[in-house]
């Protein structure tokens, strides 16, 4: 059996909690964050929480003064306890409760805290590269509500399903410019001809706090990392491609569609990351 908090009490994960009219429900009304949980510690956790709670004031929440990030850093801690996990990836989901569009009852945030096991074997990269291919039907924004991890998913879900129809193992998101964005579960770097390149924020990718981490820490050590518009062309023109995210940290993608790509590169940066940061890098 495994547990689950909801607004700070520990159930049984199969117990209803939902009212029909919650606005998380009705709307997507809400924002997330995945985490992983390693070695007794709770990866780049400040970073997410710091994402979370800005999410939380751009749409308007109400957050009481009672729940802070370490408040919930404990609950995560207890749950993780409660399902006795040794590696976990963490999630937690704020949502508006119940209400109509126009009236919700109140903006203060309900929660879900979740926790799954992951193999350790995550630490390393992956051995076979990954297939991809290029998502079209849905377009993301570039508003300013596109850098969140927000519960209104429909474009990654619907990408998500093309892949596995594709039989691909993920598949890369385009913006309204057709740009490259994201993938349905990570963030897009490409490398050509030594130089390190991934969507800027503006083209509306989610603010990945692992991106964030790598793009620092290459800067850090001498790479060339360029944020900037990219388009379909360039991501076929490029020599490596690589995916970023907080359970995996990188995966080298060996083919988007009919292109191929090699991973010399994405060799080197791996181990430089391990090396550099391992608590963070693992």
């Amino acid at each position: 059996m495994a547990f689950i908090n909801f607004n700070g009490k520990i159930l049984d994960e199969t117990q209803p909690i939902l009212a029909a009219n919650t606005r998380g429900l009705r709307y997507g009304d809400g924002l997330f964050e995945t985490i992983k949980f390693k070695n007794q510690q709770i990866i780049l956790l400040d970073e997410h929480l710091a994402r979370l709670w800005n999410g939380m004031k751009m749409m308007q929440f109400d957050i009481p003064k009672l729940f802070t990030p370490d408040a919930l850093e404990k609950q995560i801690i207890v749950l993780i306890q409660k399902n006795n996990l040794l590696a976990a990836r963490i999630r937690i989901t704020i949502f508006r409760g119940m209400g109509g569009l126009y009236d919700p009852i109140n903006h203060q945030p309900n929660y879900i805290i979740e926790t799954y096991p992951i193999a350790e074997a995550n630490k390393q990269l992956n051995t076979n590269g990954l297939q991809c291919c290029i998502y079209k039907d849905a377009l993301k924004s570039t508003d300013a509500f596109a850098n969140l991890k927000n519960n209104n998913y429909l474009p990654y879900v619907m990408a998500a399903l093309f892949a596995k129809k594709q039989k691909c193992n993920d598949a890369i998101l385009l913006n309204q410019q057709h740009h490259i964005c994201d993938s349905t579960i990570a963030n897009v770097f490409l490398i050509k001809d030594n130089i390190i390149f991934t969507p800027a924020l503006s083209e509306g990718c989610v603010a990945g706090i692992m991106r964030n981490f790598v793009i620092s820490t290459l800067k850090n050590n001498g790479f060339s990392i360029i944020e900037k518009s990219i388009s379909k062309d360039e991501l076929f023109d490029a020599d490596e491609v690589f995916l970023t995210n907080s359970i995996y940290n990188i995966q080298w993608v060996a083919a988007i569609d009919n292109k191929n790509y090699h991973c010399q590169t994405i060799m080197k940066i791996d181990q430089l990351l391990a090396q550099t940061n391992p608590p963070v890098y693992c």
